[in-house]
């Protein structure tokens, strides 16, 4: 099992500390989110997207992919009835790939609630429309950048569109790419979803591209009430080959502590069910 950690909970250090923290925890990959590095991924050039990707690389990391991928942008939605804006927003998720490939990523996770929630008045087939437009319209660019986009549901306390995820695959179906797949979060399906997460894992076994790591209480795993165990024996059972990323989003702990103590549960889960 791959265990990567999402960076954002170490904004304001310098990317070649974050590094080689994360390295000497013990953790193998590191999951970006753009709104850390620059207000708009184009502001990154190739050169720094190089040099971020070497840096990684020497400590013994590999730059996944990216997550919240729309946040603290202006003018970018998923759902909206402006098809400017509709435009606008495949064309940056296409920039957001050819970043994501210039890292040495393959991953994009599409949460960004506040960016695909539902107009007042919208209907939801509408929405569904709208949605798979601005991704069929950006997915065969980043096919050819080798990178895919993991919808993620979450729950409705954060959005109202794509809330489990019997209802990603459905706007999967409807984009039909094989490049968009179906992203898990603990957090979002012990929050929303009525079958245990096992259940989820073994039923969408197919279409699972990424996985988060956290747990209700917004830290990571081991830091709440969850068992991770029969999770994680589910990710074997499936033979799910992709990364496990510890995503948290209270911070108070502080990052270090968060850091170490998720990876020391995971790396004692997965002693305790090979036992």
């Amino acid at each position: 099992m791959k265990f990567a950690v999402c960076q954002e909970m170490f904004e304001g250090w310098e990317w070649d500390r974050q590094c080689q923290f994360i390295a000497e925890v013990g953790y193998t990959g590191i999951e970006a989110a753009p709104f850390t590095l620059a207000p708009r991924i184009t502001d990154v050039s190739s050169e720094t997207r190089a040099k971020m990707r070497q840096q990684a690389e020497d400590r013994g990391l590999r730059i996944i992919g990216l997550h919240w991928l729309l946040a603290k942008t202006d003018g970018l939605h998923l759902t909206t009835s402006n098809a400017n804006v509709r435009k606008a927003t495949s064309d940056y998720l296409t920039e957001l790939g050819r970043a994501c490939s210039d890292f040495g990523g393959n991953v994009m996770v599409f949460g960004s609630p506040p960016q695909r929630n539902l107009e007042e008045d919208m209907v939801r087939e509408q929405a569904y429309a709208n949605a798979a437009e601005v991704f069929r319209a950006c997915l065969p660019a980043l096919a050819d950048f080798g990178v895919r986009i993991c919808m993620e549901p979450l729950t409705t306390n954060e959005t109202n569109f794509v809330t489990t995820c019997a209802e990603a695959v459905e706007l999967i179906e409807m984009v039909d790419q094989p490049n968009f797949v179906l992203h898990q979060d603990v957090k979002a399906m012990l929050g929303q979803e009525t079958d245990p997460i096992p259940e989820l894992i073994a039923r969408h076994a197919n279409r699972i591209g990424h996985f988060h790591v956290n747990d209700t209480n917004l830290l990571g795993p081991g830091m709440g009430e969850t068992d991770f165990a029969p999770i994680f024996q589910a990710l074997l059972d499936v033979n799910y080959d992709g990364w496990v990323s510890v995503e948290v989003f209270d911070y108070s702990p502080g990052c270090e502590k968060i850091a170490r103590d998720s990876f020391a549960y995971m790396q004692e889960t997965l002693a305790r069910i090979s036992e």
